[in-house]
Formats: C-alpha cells, sequence, structure tokens
C-alpha cells in the first residue's frame, strides 16, 4: 500500500488510498499529534459499502483530495453515486465529505463514519510494541470524545461535524435523502488535546497560539518560499525538485509545549518530532537559501544543552541532544526519549553550523549570544568524549539507554562493521566525527580569533585541531587499500570496511591532501557509486545489502555532504557527478527525495528503487538538491563577498539563482553546462 499524508506541524494524517484509516499495530496509519496517534479507525461507507478510488490529489503539503464511488464499479453497470473527501490539516485535522446523485430518483443514503483512537505512541509502532490502553467514549451536544488517561498525562480526541448524525461510541451515522443531480456534505473537524488534569489544552497556554485558517496556512508558505533565492534552468528535474526542497523545509516545522519559535522537524512518518543531527544537517544544507530558519534550530538545541550526568538520558554537560519527543513513555520516564543525548555527533556539528551561519549572514550577535554554548560543547569533547584517552571521540552504550548503542549518523544495529561482516564493538570511534571534531575546532578558532576576541583560545583550537588531523592520518589510513577505516575499536584495531562515510572526511577537511584522489577514486569507484548515487557500504563488504538501511542503500543527504567535500579538494566533475546523479533520481518521485533509495546498480534497474520503508518528505533529504545546487554553482562567502565558481554538468544547461541572501545583501548566479562534467 502506498499511503497518502497531510501534515502541517506535528499534526499528520496517513491513510489508505481511499481515505480510510484502519486500526493498526505496526504501521503508521491515522491522525498523529506530538507522537501519539489520536485517530486509529477513520473509514467511511455509503449503504454499508466499502469506497474505491477513482483518482487522488495531493493539492498541498496539508491538503489532498479524493475522488470515490462505493462498491465495485464494473464495465457493464455504471454506479450513480460519487464521493468526494476533501481534507487538510492546521491547527485540526478536517474533512468535508461530499456525495453526489448522478441518477435520476432520488436516493436514500446511510452514511457511516467508524471512528476510534488507540493512543498509540508512534515509537511504538515503529518497533512493533503493542499495549492495551483503556479509554472512555463520551457523547455531549453531538461531539464525540475519546479520552485517555493516566494521572495528569490526559489525551482527548474531539470529533464534531456540521450536519446532524446519530453518534455512538464507535462512529457516527448520516441518513439523508439526495434529490436527483443533487449533493449532500458534512464538514467533520477532529480536535487533537493534550489536557492536564484541568480541562484546558495545553496549546491554549502557548504564546502565539491562533488557529489558522486554510488560506493563512497556504499565504504563510507562500511568504516563506517567495523569500528564498529564485531558480531559472534548462534542467527540469532540478527546477522541480528545488520547489519540492523548499515547500518541504519549510512545512517540516513545529512549535513545542516550551519553546516559542518553530523548531525543525526531521520527517514522515517516524520523525516527526526534533533531531539534532537531522535539524543541523538540514539547517546546514538550506543556509543559503531559507538562513532565517538556521535560528531557532541553533537556539532551541543552545537551550538543551546537556547540564549534568545522567546515563538514563546520555546527558553531560555541553552535550547537544538528539530527540525530544512527547509521548507517554517520555512523560512517565519509561524512555529516555523525552529530551535524549544518545548522538556523538550532534556536539561538534553544532559548533560547525554556528560557525557557518555567521560566514554567511555575518550575525555576530547570534555567535556572541551562544558562545558559551559553544565553547562548553567543544569542553565536553575534550573532558567527556574521549573514553579511551588517546585524543578521539568514541561512544557507546553508557550514553544509549533506549537500546540504541549507535551514536554516529548510520546508528542502525548494522551501521558499522568489518569487512569480513563483523560486527564492530564498543566503544568505538566512527571516522567522520573525528572530521567533524577537527572541523568544529578549526571553526571555533576562526570565531574566536574574529568574533569573540579570543586569540589565545583561537591558537590553543588551531593547534589540537593539526594535532587530531595527525594523529588520525596515521591510525584511520588503510595503507594497502587506500581509503580509511569505517571506525577504530578500544585497542586500536581499524574497522576496515569501505562506506561513504570517507567523504565527510572530505568535507570536513581533515584528509590530508596527497591521499584525497585514492579516497574520491573509492567513492566514484564501481563498488560504493550504483550510477543513482553513492552507496552507504561497498558491495565488496561482507554486510553488502542494497535494501539494508546502512549497509548498502544510498542516502541523497548523506551524497549532498560528499559531494561538498569533494569540491572543497577540487574534484568538481566528480562532484558534479554525485549531484546529477542524485538529482536525476529525483524525477522518479515527483520531485520529493526520499530518506534512502536502493543501491541496485543503475545498469539492473531502469529506474532508481526506494528503500522500502523511506520516510518522505524527510528533512534532510529535502535539503540535499539545495546543498548540490550551492556545490554546483561553487557559492562560497569569503570575507563579505560571495564567490561563485560554478561546474554545472553539460545536460543541465544553464542555472540561474537570482537574489542569493547573505552578509553581502542579494546577489545572483550563473552556471552554464560544460561538457565532460560529469559524465558517466
Amino acid at each position: 500500500m502506498n499511503p497518502v499524508s497531510i501534515y502541517y506541524g506535528n499534526l499528520f494524517m496517513t491513510c489508505d488510498r481511499k481515505g480510510d484509516v484502519e486500526p493498526s499495530r505496526q504501521m503508521p496509519l491515522g491522525l498523529f499529534f506530538f507522537d501519539t496517534r489520536f485517530l486509529s479507525t477513520w473509514r467511511l461507507t455509503v449503504n454499508g459499502e466499502r469506497l474505491q478510488t477513482l483518482s487522488i490529489d495531493d493539492l498541498q503539503y496539508f491538503e489532498s483530495r479524493f475522488f470515490l464511488t462505493p462498491g465495485q464499479p464494473t464495465h457493464y453497470v455504471d454506479t450513480d453515486i460519487s464521493v468526494f473527501r476533501h481534507r487538510w490539516a492546521g491547527d485540526a485535522f478536517e474533512e468535508r465529505v461530499s456525495v453526489q446523485n448522478h441518477s435520476k430518483e432520488p436516493m436514500d443514503l446511510t452514511i457511516r463514519l467508524d471512528i476510534g483512537a488507540d493512543f498509540a505512541e508512534l515509537i511504538d509502532i515503529k518497533h512493533g510494541v503493542q499495549r492495551h490502553r483503556e479509554t472512555t467514549t463520551t457523547i455531549r451536544d453531538g461531539v464525540l470524545t475519546v479520552r485517555y488517561e493516566r494521572g495528569v498525562f490526559v489525551r482527548e480526541t474531539l470529533v464534531a461535524s456540521s450536519q446532524p448524525c446519530a453518534t455512538d461510541d464507535n462512529g457516527m451515522t448520516f441518513t439523508t435523502r439526495v434529490e436527483p443531480h443533487g449533493i449532500w456534505h458534512t464538514d467533520l473537524r477532529v480536535t487533537a488535546l493534550l489536557r492536564p488534569a484541568k480541562p484546558a489544552d495545553l496549546r491554549e497556554a502557548l504564546p502565539g497560539h491562533r488557529l489558522r485558517s486554510t488560506e493563512q496556512i497556504r499565504q504563510e508558505l507562500d511568504d516563506w518560499v517567495s523569500g528564498a533565492p529564485r531558480l531559472r534552468t534548462d534542467y527540469e528535474p532540478l527546477q522541480q525538485t528545488y520547489q519540492r526542497s523548499l515547500s518541504d523545509l519549510v512545512a517540516l516545522r513545529y512549535k513545542g509545549l516550551n519553546y516559542r519559535e518553530y523548531q525543525p522537524l526531521a520527517g514522515m512518518p517516524w520523525f516527526m518530532n526534533l533531531f539534532g543531527r537531522d535539524a543541523i544537517f538540514s539547517r546546514m544544507q538550506a543556509l543559503p537559501f531559507l538562513p532565517q530558519t538556521c535560528v531557532p534550530a541553533l537556539r532551541i538545541l543552545s537551550l538543551a544543552q546537556g547540564a549534568r550526568i545522567d546515563p538514563f538520558r546520555g546527558e553531560e554537560p555541553g552535550k547537544i541532544l538528539q530527540e525530544l519527543r512527547y509521548d507517554e513513555s517520555a512523560a512517565f520516564n519509561e524512555r529516555p526519549h523525552a529530551i535524549l543525548y544518545a548522538a556523538a555527533d550532534t556536539t561538534p556539528l553544532f559548533v560547525i553550523l554556528l560557525d557557518e551561519y555567521e560566514r554567511w549572514t555575518g550575525d555576530t550577535e547570534l555567535v556572541n549570544e551562544l558562545r558559551f554554548e559553544a565553547t562548553q560543547a567543544l569542553d565536553w569533547i575534550d573532558r567527556y568524549a574521549d573514553l579511551v584517552g588517546n585524543g578521539y571521540l568514541w561512544y557507546g552504550p553508557h550514553g544509549s539507554t533506549d537500546g540504541t548503542v549507535g551514536q554516529s549518523w548510520k546508528c542502525s544495529d548494522e551501521g558499522v562493521s568489518f569487512r569480513d561482516g563483523r560486527l564492530a564493538g564498543y566503544p568505538q570511534a566512527a571516522c567522520e566525527i573525528q572530521g567533524y571534531v577537527y572541523d568544529a575546532k578549526c571553526r571555533a578558532a576562526r570565531l574566536a580569533r574574529r568574533v569573540w576576541g579570543d586569540p589565545e583560545y583561537a591558537d590553543r583550537l588551531e593547534r589540537e585541531a593539526a594535532a587530531l588531523r595527525e594523529r588520525f592520518n596515521r591510525d584511520f589510513w588503510i595503507e594497502d587499500r587506500g581509503y580509511y577505516a569505517a571506525a577504530l575499536q578500544a585497542d586500536g584495531q581499524q574497522v576496515d570496511s569501505l562506506t561513504s562515510n570517507i567523504g565527510h572526511l572530505l568535507w570536513s577537511g581533515i584528509v590530508e591532501p596527497d591521499r584525497a584522489e585514492a579516497v574520491v577514486s573509492h567513492l566514484l569507484g564501481p563498488t560504493l557509486f550504483s550510477g543513482w548515487g553513492i552507496r552507504t557500504l561497498a558491495t565488496t563488504e561482507q554486510r553488502y545489502n542494497p535494501i539494508g538501511y546502512h549497509t548498502g542503500t544510498v542516502w541523497p543527504f548523506d551524497n549532498s555532504i560528499i559531494a561538498w567535500g569533494l569540491r572543497r579538494y577540487g574534484f568538481r566533475p566528480e562532484a558534479a557527478r554525485v549531484a546529477a546523479a542524485i538529482l536525476g533520481a529525483g524525477r522518479y518521485f515527483g520531485g520529493r527525495l526520499p530518506e534512502a533509495l536502493a543501491g541496485y546498480d543503475s545498469t539492473l534497474t531502469k529506474y532508481p528503487v526506494l528503500y522500502a520503508s523511506a520516510g518522505a518528505p524527510h528533512a534532510t533529504s529535502a535539503g540535499a538538491p539545495l546543498l548540490f545546487l550551492r556545490t554546483l554553482l561553487g557559492l562560497e562567502p569569503y570575507d563579505d563577498h560571495l564567490v561563485v565558481d560554478p561546474a554545472v554538468p553539460e545536460e543541465m544547461g544553464q542555472i540561474e539563482l537570482h537574489d542569493i541572501p547573505g552578509r553581502w545583501g542579494r546577489l545572483d548566479a550563473l552556471g552554464r553546462g560544460q561538457p565532460g562534467i560529469a559524465r558517466r
């Protein structure tokens, strides 16, 4: 089944192709809000018959429309009834159900809507965990209310209709007569309430809380997107993907319960909450296009920065969080993800984003405001992250009490393995994270010297970064294979698998220049490069699986960072080749790049194959085309100027980007396709 979803903030509705939701404890179908399912049943019938789909309009990220008919239409008997379901998401979920009579006679119809709410946690559905919750249903003034209560944790689903109906504990029944060629409709409103013990929705106390109409939501989207640079290009897949990416990144934001500004969401369906790593990478990818979205992301991450030692959550002073959720398990500390710090890379990445933001915007006020948090992050690296005592950032089970021990971006159980298939043990030092630390210290040194007025601190950071680079190139380099180990074990053993992580090392700048060409030859070689992009794991490795989450799939986000790194080391055609591969794949998904693609070779598949459970929209995948565009045009800030150094594939023709915002004001960039760039 290919589900249909709409969303606004972190309220989202996911249904089948009829617009229905059937009870499911394994699939993320239903109406979700703040990590909880508020509708687990939403099923429409007419005269006892299920509906069949004629077509679906995907109007906006917050709006969709279904065209249906009861029963099974055949070539011999035409149906006399059309059913339209027009729905949208905003501060509530709303749906207009319309039934049209095409016959010459009046029709007596019974229209039934089955309704149920199980208040399951999204994370439980993801992991196949089933819990029974006792709910109560009440009917008052025609409003059906389903309530779940556990102490002060209370959740309610309210369903109201504009038409009179017979309401029972399991739904609503409408009995009506529709005249010949007439139409009947009702407007349904579903409100998901987060109630404390007193009778008031938590959101009502939030600063700036207000109800928004569909037109206001549409205008809000248009206002944000209209402020981004305007793209003109001969390459239609890039134009389509660019507009979709901007819309998705603007839409993937929400207001939490304790923070005034919009926070970034990671993506549908499993990660409609704040994720530190995804927030940082997606804001960095979008920086030249939506720089204003960086500010609330940096502020919320700094506000939630670790301040104590808490093994349950993996919290340590200075550490940047990985996850923030509001579900029942979080409320009762049954899982640590109310605010979880189980990521080793978010902390150096926070410093990197802060510097990149200042380089692009010149906003020294924010950099000074967050000086303490940035220095605390660097202090965490030195004081808490070196578990082995040899100068690297290590991670292990000590900070992952939720059952996940991997704290790099490849955090799945099989994410880090040896070439022969053995899983790496813990603690482990992932190669790309050492690159992030190197970059963070170099960037913080720049801020210390140019913004904070602390040259002594800058000198110290530069010495530490240089020592790390020398140590890293000694310990991680696999001489006889010409690439860097994916990780180190505590005893110094190299995890010798060939992975896409080595491309992140180019981005960070930790690779010695005389080794860059060897690294690039692997990244663009046949074992890693599929034709649709660079695989997470090479085909030569024992655990390679083209449909494995981190063991052979192709991630647009991963590839965008790699392409940026290739440009850093002067490999412009290779960077363009990676960009062209991923952007070319995007045309098969309506311009919306999924979380991951299967790693099959492009010579075997006419079209890119979607990874089975890939999320979409996904923030870092939406950000990938923007970073590719920056890479293709060679956009880099230099003091108060914008450097434009294009390397555009011939097949893309001309690319124009107008009104690029930054510390220089607004500037334009132009790139023309060049022969020999990105050819396979």
